[in-house]
């Protein structure tokens, strides 16, 4: 076993954390026969010899022990070694990386050089996993198809034995691994796509197995996304429903195994708790590849999930949940029926379901209006109102559901942010989802006084304050104001001008009513801070009105060299001002040629608003709007302040309101407030459309 393993110069290579010395060491744990030793050495592997998918030196002296323990029956949990194996020798070159475009002194080339002799070490070796597809441990047959269509290099041998070992293996998530398998082949190799395509079309209506047929007709979608039947929703409501049926008992457990304080161990048991209690786990990957195929055909999406959302199963009921997560984040479309029964869910016994429900509810903000219903029923129930485990009424402020509901601009959030209020520890989500509530809101301001009374102008001063602060501008508790000129002027130096910008800014929102922090505001005009002056010189003409001392402050900031920050912040308090403020015009013009694009829309934004010229601000508005995508929430803003001004961007506004994805969606990962800044586009899209075309606003 491991022969040669100390002939290796170990210490001479390298991993993520140093010298590799302790790898003989974790390859000898992974044929060990503890299986707490196992997994400590498999998350090692992962941590430092193939940290983050990278591939080193020493990941690259382990390929020949790694293939030794996968070929040996008597090593244990062996499939978590071919997944280690896959995952190494996996790794595709994109074009613009391609080895031979590489020249040795690039940084790129030593990593890249490693991916491509990590794949062809395995590929020489890759016939072990040949043998693997019919090992007595099923763990082991689950994961050697993958390998094969990864690893292996003749992938038309491979796609006949996975083919032919689909006629005998017994196994059902064993089964699904086959077919997902020829399916990665169709993708990686043109030349089967054509002959594998219609098998899997032949077997998703062939197979005796609702399993399998799903599966088939998933890979068939993903390999051919073009060739998508129209009946596509009821061919997989209609499987599911069968597996629903046939599957009439919960899986049976797993291997019992002892928890080890490793991140493999805690993945592992996450899936292992996701998983328990349900019959038919595998279903939700099946429907995420299926999600992934249909892409933009949104309508089918939401009429798959709203299908799966009236299952009487709770775990189809939960994968719809977290399918509709990924589709609204990316693709806007017609959701209130899938979130009117998305809110239903809260009332169900099992508490994942509920979590689902109220994990995805809190990211929708004004979508969340239909479940408003649901939302205030369940903030109402008493404890075990949802069955054993169920959240009580409201207490601690913590509860995902009252943010859900607050965020919609439910006023019968109020109530209940007061008694949350009234808790040691208040979620600082809630305190920043108060800006929709309306004027019912105002009942907060006491607490929120009280709150941020009781803040030690420590070093956490700004953790601490800048939610309470945000909270008292969005309910305009002016009676707050010597409380936040207390926070103003004990500001530690720890965040000194972070929090005197938040301050400063709740002074703004609270207009004439502020007028005893007047003289603190005005000594702040001469602060070094750009966002401290900008912001001291609104909430001074939020005040006063006055010009005298705010507009040269201001326009003290645009000047040449100023930093872009230093610029916009100046430009977008000159633009808040308005037309009080044309004799700045002149001082902003230069920032209409900056190189910089937010300084651009930032000075043209401002300057139609004090100057109300449009002809010389649409068109650098315009040009910003094709150049960066996040720059159009600020300028759909100027447009509908524009009205027939603006008419030129017609075709511009129109074509934002007919795309299906959302402006800011990201494949990399998704910002809780995503939704809502899309939606918010939107809306100021339409208004500005409406004022165009009617002449008012």
């Amino acid at each position: 076993m491991l022969t040669g393993i100390e002939e290796v110069d170990w210490a001479s290579l390298g991993h993520a954390y140093g010298p590799a010395d302790d790898v003989p060491e974790l390859l000898r744990g992974l044929a060990s026969a503890d299986p707490a030793e196992r997994e400590t050495a498999l998350d090692g592997m992962y941590g430092a010899v193939h940290h983050q998918g990278d591939v080193y030196d020493s990941t690259l002296a382990c390929i020949p022990f790694l293939l030794e323990l996968v070929a040996d029956p008597a090593v244990q949990d062996r499939g978590c070694i071919v997944e280690l194996l896959t995952s190494i020798g996996g790794i595709e070159l994109d074009d613009e990386e391609e080895l031979d475009e590489l020249g040795a002194d690039d940084e790129e080339f030593i990593p890249a050089a490693n991916y491509a002799m990590a794949a062809a070490a395995i590929a020489a070796g890759a016939d072990v996993f040949l043998g693997l597809v019919s090992d007595a441990d099923p763990e082991v047959r689950l994961a050697a198809p993958c390998a094969l269509a990864s690893l292996h290099p003749e992938p038309a041998r491979v796609l006949n034995l996975l083919r032919e070992r689909l006629t005998v293996e017994r196994d059902t998530e064993v089964r699904l691994a086959l077919v997902a398998a020829v399916g990665r082949l169709a993708l990686r190799h043109a030349s089967l796509r054509t002959e594998t395509v219609e098998w899997l079309g032949w077997l998703a209506r062939a197979a005796q197995d609702p399993g399998l047929r799903l599966a088939a007709l998933a890979q068939r979608a993903r390999c051919a996304p073009g060739d998508i039947p129209d009946d596509v929703v009821p061919w997989v409501t209609g499987l599911l429903e069968e597996i629903r049926t046939s599957a009439n008992r919960p899986a049976a457990p797993g291997t019992e195994r002892a928890a080890t304080p490793t991140l493999i161990g805690q993945v592992r048991e996450l899936l292992e708790e996701h998983a328990a209690g349900r019959p038919a786990p595998w279903t939700e990957e099946l429907l995420r590849t299926l999600h992934a195929a249909l892409d933009d055909r949104v309508d089918d999406r939401i009429a798959l999930i709203v299908a799966q959302l009236r299952s009487p199963d709770w775990g189809q009921r939960s994968d719809a949940i977290w399918m509709c997560g990924g589709l609204i984040r990316v693709w806007r479309g017609r959701y209130e029926e899938v979130v009117r029964l998305v809110g239903a869910q809260l009332r169900d016994p099992e508490p994942r379901l509920r979590e689902a429900a109220t994990s995805f509810l809190e990211r929708l903000f004004e979508l969340g209006a239909p479940a408003a219903d649901a939302l205030a029923a369940r903030l109402a129930a008493g404890p075990g109102a949802a069955g054993p485990g169920a959240a009580g009424p409201v207490g601690s402020g913590r509860d995902g559901a009252l943010l859900a509901l607050a965020r919609a601009g439910d006023t019968r959030a109020v109530p209940l942010l007061a008694r949350a209020l009234e808790e040691p520890e208040v979620r600082r989500e809630l305190l920043y989802a108060m800006d929709g509530l309306g004027p019912s809101a105002a009942m907060l301001a006491p607490l929120l006084t009280r709150r941020l009374a009781e803040v030690e102008l420590d070093e956490r001063l700004y953790d601490r304050a800048a939610p309470l602060l945000h909270a008292l501008a969005a309910v305009r508790g002016a009676q707050a104001v010597p409380e936040v000129l207390r926070v103003l002027r004990g500001a530690p130096a720890n965040r000194r001008d972070w929090v005197r910008e938040a301050a400063l800014r709740t002074l703004a929102a609270f207009g004439p009513a502020a007028a005893e922090a007047v003289p603190d505001v005005r000594r702040l005009l001469a602060a070094d801070s750009a966002a401290v002056a900008t912001t001291a010189a609104r909430a001074l003409w939020a005040a006063e009105g006055d010009r005298g001392d705010v507009l040269p402050a201001l326009e003290g900031w645009l000047r040449p060299g100023a930093s872009g920050a230093e610029w916009c912040a100046a430009a977008q308090a000159l633009g808040e001002i308005g037309p009080a403020a044309a004799a700045a015009a002149p001082a902003l013009r230069p920032g209409l040629a900056s190189r910089d694009l937010w300084v651009r829309v930032r000075s043209a934004a401002a300057l139609w608003r004090v100057s109300g010229d449009a002809s010389v601000a649409l068109p650098v508005l315009l040009a910003a709007w094709e150049e960066n995508r996040h720059a159009r929430v600020d300028i759909a803003e100027c447009l509908a302040e524009m009205g027939p001004a603006a008419s030129a961007a017609q075709l511009v506004v129109l074509t934002e309101l007919t795309r299906r994805r959302r402006h800011n969606a990201r494949e990399d990962g998704s910002g809780s407030h995503d939704i809502h800044v899309d939606e918010k586009l939107l809306t100021l899209c339409r208004a500005a459309l409406a004022r165009m075309e009617r002449g008012t606003f």
